[in-house]
């Protein structure tokens, strides 16, 4: 991965957004260039590389926070546990409740100590245990091994802990694979947790919504995944349930928080999602946020503390231990 670029937006930042957002909307991130998909060495670079700028900045989030962090191995599946130490957060940690989190990266990024980062960095966010799954990914382990190992760390998640006191949560990639373990506990008679998180979901990987057209040049972050979404599935057909949930059947999913932003290319992705929850007769809110492109403005924007306070009273609705 390049730096971003200095060049001034297509697309100025309007006046109803924060200073933060503004700026952040002044950053122009390259469109993606992949390697032949079957040059395996050169994706693999592509990983080590991306990872390494991910952790540059994911360093210096993560640095000071108060939380610990325990790395578990379940099965062959790497967990991090991270856990809230601030005194004030001391009465959720202690009514059980854990956010299972998936983590994003256009299902081939974010892995390994990238992964370790954020796991603490939300649970600072949220204020309770997050457990955070380093999935297998590509180009060694494509589809289904990044969902069999995120289904691997749910059940071993339900041993010690009530689906009650459960919250499902990913963004982008990650809300691919939280959708598809839905999908997968259900079919395979697992309880489902209390409620599911979807943030700026990957959930169509033939990318048929209508904003993959009127946003692809409108969004600063995001560019098409067509190229990773292909080496993913191996092969497998895109429109199957597990790899592009939308696809699926949503009957029975849990009470679900959906979020995008009026410049997010998976914008269509996330509307959609939503709609099809409602007509399955599944609780949905969604949260569309001005200007707001792939991923947000970073944690220090408003809009960003505005989305964490609506994430936590959705949390708190649905389990009356973090009310």
């Amino acid at each position: 991965m390049t730096d971003a670029s200095n060049a001034a937006p297509k697309y100025p930042a309007p006046s109803t957004v924060s200073e933060q957002a503004k700026q952040w909307l002044a950053i122009q991130l390259p469109a993606g260039v992949y390697p032949p998909r079957e040059d395996t060495a050169a994706w693999s670079a592509l990983v080590e590389q991306t990872n390494s700028y991910l952790l540059s900045h994911y360093v210096a989030a993560s640095a000071d926070l108060p939380v610990t962090l325990e790395d578990r191995t379940i099965g062959d599946v790497p967990v991090y546990v991270a856990t809230p130490t601030a005194p004030h957060e001391q009465s959720r940690q202690q009514s059980g409740v854990v956010y299972f989190d998936v983590h994003g990266g256009a299902l081939l990024f974010g892995g390994g100590q990238v992964c370790r980062a954020g796991t603490a960095m939300s649970a600072a966010s949220i204020g309770v245990q997050v457990w955070g799954v380093d999935y297998r990914i590509p180009p060694l382990h494509p589809y289904p091994a990044g969902l069999n190992d995120t289904v691997a760390a749910y059940r071993a998640l339900l041993e010690v802990h009530h689906p009650s006191r459960i919250v499902v949560a990913g963004s982008s990639a990650g809300g691919n694979l939280a959708a598809a373990l839905m999908l997968r506990a259900k079919n395979e008679g697992l309880p489902l947790p209390a409620a599911l998180i979807l943030n700026t979901p990957e959930i169509d990987l033939t990318e048929s919504g209508d904003t993959f057209q009127t946003l692809k040049e409108v969004d600063n972050v995001l560019s098409s995944l067509k190229e990773v979404n292909e080496m993913y599935a191996d092969g497998a057909d895109l429109t199957d349930p597990y790899l592009s949930p939308i696809f699926g059947d949503l009957s029975g999913f849990p009470p679900t928080f959906l979020q995008s932003g009026t410049r997010d290319l998976f914008l269509s992705n996330t509307v959609r999602m939503h709609r099809k929850l409602l007509a399955a007769g599944v609780e949905a809110e969604l949260h569309v946020f001005e200007a707001m492109p792939h991923g947000g403005f970073g944690a220090a924007s408003p809009e960003s503390q505005e989305l964490i306070a609506a994430q936590r009273a959705f949390i708190a609705k649905h389990l009356d231990a973090l009310s």
